[in-house]
């Protein structure tokens, strides 16, 4: 059976996280609260209903559960409460929180792993002086995976062709060589004449000279 009664000093914290824990969650949700042995705001309908520390309902005209949330204190955090509430609450169609004491986070933890209670978010709550904090430490986001479908897991996977080999780039060496520049050959200056001579020919007034000589040598005479 799990604890219904608890000692006065831990019902009283217990009855205490769920206020503030109602004005927490108001700001987004309609949320009512089942404190103590209360059963004021219960989830489902006859014999099958249940009661959780908190029922957050949506602000709409529908009250559609947006999700459960559940206390615990020291004492409660066991295996026969994981076993007949925890497990219960998780199997709702909403997110379930639960909120347990930071020293009993992993007891928590290892009951949920153990008994596979699937669990949106633990928090866990301590006093600081005259007042309680709590801190998130865990929270799936897990989606579940879709199904492939009937004709798509059907289908062959494609075959794919081999890959071809890739052309082998041209070497370097074969690329066209740039044709050499020649230089022009050189231009005759201007103004030079046209009528030199070339080297190694006799000029005309040598020839001249020859004849000359002899004269000369007669007047000597």
């Amino acid at each position: 059976m799990p604890i219904l009664v608890r000692p006065v000093r831990e019902q009283l914290e217990h009855d205490r996280v769920i206020r503030l824990l109602q004005a927490k969650y108001k700001r987004k949700f309609d949320a009512g609260m089942n404190p103590g042995t209360e059963q004021s705001v219960p989830v489902g309908t006859g014999t099958t209903a249940v009661y959780p520390d908190l029922v957050l309902q949506s602000t709409e005209r529908s009250k559609k559960l947006m999700g459960v949330v559940e206390v615990e204190t020291g004492e409660s955090v066991n295996n026969l409460e994981a076993m007949s509430q925890w497990a219960a609450f998780a199997r709702l169609r909403a997110p379930f929180h639960l909120y347990v004491p930071a020293t009993m986070i992993d007891v928590a933890r290892r009951l949920c792993v153990d008994m596979q209670i699937a669990v949106a978010e633990i928090w866990t709550f301590h006093p600081v002086g005259d007042q309680i904090r709590f801190t998130l430490v865990q929270k799936s986001n897990a989606a579940p995976e879709k199904a492939p479908r009937a004709a798509e897991a059907a289908r062959p996977a494609p075959v794919r062709e081999p890959a071809r080999p890739a052309r082998r780039a041209a070497p370097a060496s074969a690329a066209r060589r740039k044709p050499v520049a020649t230089k022009p050959a050189p231009r005759a200056r201007a103004g030079a004449s046209k009528s030199a001579p070339a080297r190694g020919r006799a000029t005309p007034a040598k020839a001249k000279d020859a004849p000359s000589r002899p004269a000369r040598a007669q007047k000597r005479k």
